[in-house]
């Protein structure tokens, strides 16, 4: 057998097992290459992109929208869909490159402020070597819009529109963009102490789930809130919007790997395993407690396995995504219920959903966690190693206090400036009309 004969026949057997090798290689050498874009990882964070802006409009927008009285439905939609806009320009003049850019251990710096030096064009390795710099970007813009909107759910019929927009520009810039540093950013100490945040837990749910804690708290309940009736005027509104938000969370999650891969399917496959755990679990405690099985209680455990699942999507396998999901369904029931206990009007269960979920979500991580899904995570408890779990714990603390208190300085901060709640004849009257001279429903006659 001639010795190119030999070569072709050792080729076709690497390539058959996946295992090619560049053979003119000489032996020795080491071979770097250059960071390049691909296509269908482009192509999947862009449509990842779009699926989580789907999430804030129309998914929570309808959500929301359908939860609240009728007279309040139009006020709710409105700061939905103005915080796309407005953090959208916070994040492209500044917030990205406090979230993003090279800095300290607590911010990043401001090199790219206006988006100097993000290309569309060529990637930034230290995020993803593969999409340009451009679409991890606007990517993480999706997350900084939804993470506000979030808190909305708690403050829903009776915050002005002027204190929402001054509190939200605040909150985004001093609470947000630092923590998206803290566990995401180059440098940042929390992504430094090793904790796994595949896409939020710490950022986006707790954060945004214990700004709401602050919220309700700081502005007060609704009037009437305990004596009066305020159940939500369209199921059928939120039930779609709550199908949005599963729909959309693929790419929240799976969106997260950065490319179209493997590590994309196992985001994917967990998710909805999560979702799914959750939804028949808060539908069977709240059958047995209640007596019936509810359409918004399936839609509330699949919001709550969505968040308990989301950081470690990327890092656990279906079975327990599983586990989680049925926990978070269980546990997230609970403290809804809890809030009756505690006399804090949180309208629409922002802290029992995405506050509890989110801290199991980050302590389930460090429980379940396995290299064999993700080679770049780390093991957790259950595969031999409890120092996961520690730092897990750490960043929960972390970020329940940070959010917490930053959260209560800047309603007082917007109190002082413009005010954060409306006057009692126009809460009475309705946010629609008396903060937006709208209606959501014409009625002839």
């Amino acid at each position: 057998m001639t010795l190119a004969k030999f070569r072709s026949r050792v080729n076709s057997v690497l390539l058959t097992t996946g295992g090619y090798l560049a053979l003119a290689s000489p032996a020795g050498a080491e071979t770097t290459a250059a960071p390049t874009i691909d296509g269908a990882d482009t192509a999947w964070l862009l449509v990842s992109s779009a699926l989580v802006l789907m999430m804030t409009i129309p998914g929570l927008a309808l959500f929301y929208g359908g939860l609240v009285r009728r007279k309040n439905v139009l006020s709710t939609l409105i700061q939905s869909f103005i915080l796309v806009a407005v953090v959208s320009i916070q994040w492209v003049l500044f917030g990205y490159s406090l979230a993003f850019a090279p800095g300290t251990a607590i911010v990043g710096g401001l090199q790219w402020i206006g988006l100097m030096n993000v290309s569309a064009a060529t990637p930034y390795a230290d995020y993803s070597a593969t999409v340009p710099h451009q679409a991890y970007m606007i990517y993480q813009c999706m997350f900084a819009v939804i993470t506000p909107a979030l808190i909305t759910g708690a403050i829903a019929e009776r915050m002005s529109f002027k204190g929402f927009l001054v509190f939200s520009i605040l909150w985004v810039t001093f609470i947000y963009d630092p923590l998206a540093h803290w566990v995401w950013g180059v440098g940042g100490w929390i992504r430094q102490m090793g904790v796994l945040d595949f896409a939020g837990g710490t950022v986006v749910h707790i954060s945004s789930g214990v700004a709401a804690l602050a919220a309700a708290l700081a502005i007060g309940p609704r009037r009437g809130y305990g004596h009066e009736p305020m159940r939500p005027h369209n199921l059928t509104m939120a039930v779609t919007g709550a199908g949005l938000l599963w729909v959309g969370w693929f790419g929240f999650n799976a969106g997260s790997s950065l490319a179209a891969n493997g590590l994309a399917v196992s985001a994917f496959v967990a998710t909805h395993l999560g979702a799914a755990s959750a939804t028949i679990s808060w539908l069977a405690i709240e059958w047995w407690v209640g007596g019936r099985p509810t359409l918004l209680g399936a839609a509330s455990g699949a919001v709550a396995g969505l968040v308990a699942i989301t950081p470690a999507s990327g890092y656990v396998g279906p079975m327990p995504a599983i586990v989680i999901g049925g926990a978070a369904g269980l546990l997230c029931f609970g403290a809804v219920r809890m809030k009756q206990r505690f006399h804090y009007d949180d309208a629409l269960d922002v802290v029992g959903v995405h506050a509890i979920g989110g801290i199991w979500g980050a302590l389930a991580t460090g429980l379940f966690a396995s290299v064999l899904v993700n080679s770049a995570g780390a093991n957790g408890l259950f595969f031999g190693n409890p120092r996961l779990l520690m730092v897990q714990a750490i960043a929960v603390v972390a970020t329940i206090v940070f959010s917490f208190v930053g959260s209560t300085v800047l309603l007082k901060v917007t109190d002082a400036l413009v005010g954060i709640r409306v006057i009692d004849e126009d809460e009475e009257m309705g946010l629609d009309l008396s903060q937006h001279e709208e209606s959501g429903y014409a009625f002839e006659g």
